[in-house]
């Protein structure tokens, strides 16, 4: 369907690729991965036409529908939501009007060569018609909005209304709809909860039958959707036939074989260029020599990649708290609404968080589990009932919204330096290094850093703090893979107390030994795994 073929990019002096090669084949499941800056991104352009390669070629097959959904989702205004999704689809809704009238036209007298001509036409609209699924475009996009959390009661809801979160979903849900040959995702899941990122696997899976090519921070997610991997990294493109868990065996396993070959190579290029360095000045080896001289010339020398960077960090050996850390008695928290009226978050909440337990809050969105965590840290109320921190018990939080507190003129040094003011310089730069701020990172101001890189500042200064119980609301959302994996086994190794919302269940699985889940504004504890609370909740389908 779609073949790169030596194909080569560079931004300004970086070189994306060079005599790079893949291709996308009908059906295909494929998952792009690469650290950040290696031309992800770049890779769904050039299949858009949305940015141009300097040397190659990119062919496609004739007509194909490409669907590319990214994380710039651009104005929405205008429309209720179902009509924002279908507004995707307005060349198939064209195709329709021109049945219609098509099928008006037939009514009318004609010559029988006009007549055979139109049933051409007619045959052909209405197999593309069928084929891009008009026939069905309304329910399919109610069923799209429904599966990604926006149901019926909220169909007619002007689109400008939704948060941004949720107009990202519409956005997906416009993308979806159209039913393309090829779907083009980036980061899909990144504002879905654990239920919609459910629902857009099992979709993926059952419902849509053409080539898929995504990229995704949600391991789990990945290995459940995806058989085979792209792999962006090295100024080149390297294709595994498997899942990420395969991929990261498979490449280890070449990495290995890769760096037996260098050592090779070097020792015999060592040998070679001992002989010359002796014989160079015996006539009696000069033919030798330059023999040997023109063989090392010829030989194609293996180069070892850089290994990625990832973040690298332990939190501080906190201070220990007593074994109570939090006791919880008919907590509860209504928010009053604009009209007077009054809604109930959750309540009658009692229970003891104790010493080193590692607790995931669950829920579908909106049940309240950001509320809950922020009554946890003080950063709310309660409306009835009590919360007491046990001895010697020092909370820190991070929030969604923790990196809007960041000073958006500061530079990171800046930041980390106003959480360890008495530390020096070389500290304050092995901090930074080991959140991947290097050399001149460390002078970036937060208003130029990404979404990730603003979430490893604030990781950063909780890190040096002595904190004992850390209530983490969505810590992973914009960490790629890798470093999702570091602040894993950070938190594994923690020795305080973790309470903690995340919709990505890799993490949630390797964790957690209890579950508080919100469910219609009563909380429910499961003293077990994540794996326990499924299957005692009758969850069992967020495993399968």
């Amino acid at each position: 369907m779609i073949h790169f073929s030596g194909i080569a990019k560079q931004h300004g002096p970086q070189i994306l690729f060079r005599d790079a090669s893949f291709q996308i084949l009908p059906g295909s499941r494929s998952g792009l991965v690469g650290p950040n800056g290696a031309g992800k991104t770049s890779i769904f352009r050039l299949i858009m036409g949305e940015e141009e390669f300097d040397a190659g070629e990119i062919t496609k097959a004739r007509n194909i529908v490409c669907g590319y959904f990214s994380q710039d989702v651009g104005a929405m205004s205008g429309r209720s939501a179902l009509a924002e999704v279908m507004s995707a689809s307005g060349d198939v809704m064209e195709l329709g009007e021109q049945i219609a009238q098509m099928e008006a036209d037939m009514c009318q007298p004609m010559e029988e060569d006009e007549m055979a001509d139109l049933l051409t036409r007619y045959g052909n609209i209405q197999a593309a018609f069928e084929h891009r699924g008009g026939y069905d475009l309304e329910s399919r996009a109610q069923i799209i909005l429904t599966g990604l959390g926006i149901g019926p009661e909220s169909y007619n809801h002007p689109v400008e209304t939704f948060s941004g979160g949720w107009k990202m979903r519409i956005a997906l849900a416009k993308i979806l709809s159209i039913n393309p040959d090829v779907l083009l995702l980036d980061e899909p899941t990144n504002h879905l909860d654990v239920e919609s990122i459910i629902w857009l696997e099992e979709w993926l899976q059952n419902s849509f039958t053409g080539a898929l090519l995504m990229t995704s921070h949600d391991r789990e997610f990945m290995n459940r959707v995806v058989n085979r991997i792209v792999e962006v990294a090295n100024r080149t493109i390297t294709t595994y036939s498997g899942n990420y868990d395969f991929y990261l065996r498979e490449r280890e396993i070449r990495r290995e074989q890769l760096l037996a070959s260098h050592r090779r190579q070097q020792e015999m290029l060592a040998k070679e260029e001992d002989f010359i360095a002796r014989f160079a000045a015996r006539a009696s080896h000069a033919s030798q020599v330059q023999s040997r001289i023109k063989k090392i010339d010829k030989i194609e020398r293996i180069e070892i990649p850089p290994e990625q960077r990832n973040i690298k960090f332990d939190f501080a050996e906190p201070p220990r708290s007593g074994d109570d850390v939090v006791k919880l008695d008919v907590l509860g928290k209504v928010w009053s609404l604009p009209d007077g009226g009054a809604k109930s978050v959750f309540g009658g909440v009692t229970g003891v968080i104790r010493r080193t337990e590692k607790i995931a809050v669950v829920g579908v969105n909106g049940a309240g589990k950001s509320t809950f965590l922020k009554v946890l840290a003080g950063q709310a109320e309660p409306s009835t009932g009590s919360m007491n921190l046990g001895a010697n018990v020092c909370p820190g939080y991070f929030s969604q919204h923790a990196m809007d507190i960041l000073q958006p003129q500061k530079t990171v040094l800046e930041t980390v330096q106003d959480a360890m003011p008495q530390a020096h310089l070389g500290t304050l730069r092995n901090l930074c290094a080991a959140f991947l701020f290097q050399g001149d990172d460390i002078y970036k101001r937060i208003d130029k850093l990404s979404g990730g890189e603003k979430s490893r500042v604030v990781l950063a200064t909780m890190l040096v703090q002595p904190l004992n119980l850390l209530i983490l609301d969505e810590p992973t959302n914009h960490l790629d893979i890798q470093s999702r994996e570091t602040l894993l086994n950070a938190l594994q190794n923690f020795s305080g107390t973790v309470v903690l919302v995340s919709h990505d269940r890799h993490f949630l699985r390797r964790l957690v030994n209890r579950v508080f889940e919100i469910d219609h504004g009563q909380m429910r504890i499961y003293n077990g795994s994540y794996e326990y609370y499924l299957e005692k909740s009758g969850r069992e389908h967020c495993a399968a």
